[in-house]
């Protein structure tokens, strides 16, 4: 058998209903994993369910606030009952807000920091217990190049990646020895639905100044998809990651690996 295949794995993926987290959990289930995921409302739980089926995916969402911990505890128990023990957490649920800093009220930061690093607290606190008694466990965060770098407008966004970071190498930290890895995938620049408006070709036939710079900062001088971040979640998810835990894994074409281009 492929060190892998994740045949016989629970895999949740939280925030999945599109985007990132969709494409990774449709990777899992290619690889074998039965897929797990929740959103914040029904009617996007449901869009997703409809999504996985459009590719041959039985998907099980359920409606459920990250944040919440007391509705954490309850999905993971109902998840535990309904399909199994979960092997694989990813948290993939996000927010941004991008304010400039001395515009943007505590309330706004606080809800920030509430979904992109308390959340992810929330959740594996919720999952190591039965990961524990289970003998393994893979929990993967989705991190940022903000977990390196600053940029203007997206302060609280950056100190909860950067967070997050550091979380996921506490949890590598305090149960490698129960067999459970914690790692962290940092996506660059990525072409999803989202980010289509800064790649538009402008009026004057010019490419968007924005996506002018990512090209111009990225060595492999495109921007990503969400299918490179496919490899990288199933390396990390499977058997043959067993030996890495506490990592940070960039898949951004070497963006932080370069200074840029000279003008």
């Amino acid at each position: 058998m492929s060190k892998f295949d994740l045949t016989g794995k629970v895999a949740l993926v939280t925030g999945a209903s599109y985007g990132i987290g969709f494409a990774i959990a449709k990777a899992f289930a290619k690889a074998g994993a039965t897929i797990v995921f929740n959103d914040i409302k029904q009617e996007l739980v449901d869009k997703g369910i409809e999504a996985y089926a459009a590719k041959n995916i039985t998907a099980h969402g359920y409606v459920c606030d990250v944040t919440d911990e007391t509705a954490v505890n309850a999905m993971v128990a109902t998840i535990e009952k309904e399909i199994g023990v979960i092997d694989i957490l990813v948290n993939n649920a996000g927010i941004i807000k991008r304010i400039p800093m001395c515009e943007m009220s505590a309330a706004e930061f606080r809800q920030v920091i509430d979904v992109d690093l308390n959340a992810p607290f929330i959740m594996s606190k919720a999952v190591i217990p039965s990961m524990i008694k289970k003998g393994h466990g893979k929990i993967i965060n989705i991190c940022s190049m903000m977990s390196e770098l600053g940029r203007e407008t997206v302060s609280a966004y950056a100190a909860a990646k950067g967070g997050l970071k550091m979380l996921t190498k506490n949890i590598a930290s305090e149960y490698g020895a129960y067999n459970i890895q914690c790692n962290g995938i940092g996506p660059g620049y990525i072409a999803t639905p989202q980010t289509a408006p800064l790649r538009e070709i402008q009026p004057d036939g010019e490419r968007h100044p924005f996506d002018k710079f990512i090209i111009a900062k990225t060595p492999a001088e495109r921007w990503g998809t969400p299918e490179d971040l496919e490899g990288p979640a199933v390396f990390l998810a499977s058997d043959a990651s067993d030996f890495v835990n506490g990592h940070i894994l960039y898949v951004d074409g070497g963006i932080l690996a370069y200074i840029g281009k000279q003008p």
